[in-house]
């Protein structure tokens, strides 16, 4: 049994906001994650911000927690 969920991992893009997405001017945050072995969850989180560069910035330390 996992401690910690699995981020869904792709190949890498360069697109710089990947995951990100503007609602009625807030950014937020979209990501696919594996609780356990055989079940996924899409997680979708306000990142509570109307700033691009700040979204990015929340974003990045949000997806960090996932790499250990």
């Amino acid at each position: 049994m996992q401690d910690s969920p699995i981020l869904s991992r792709r190949r890498p893009t360069n697109n710089p906001n990947h995951n990100l997405w503007n609602n009625n001017g807030t950014w937020w945050l979209h990501y696919t994650c594996y609780p356990t072995a055989v079940t996924k969850e899409r997680r979708r989180r306000s990142l509570q911000t109307r700033d691009l560069a700040l979204a990015r910035v929340r974003r990045d330390l949000i997806l960090a927690q996932f790499q250990g």
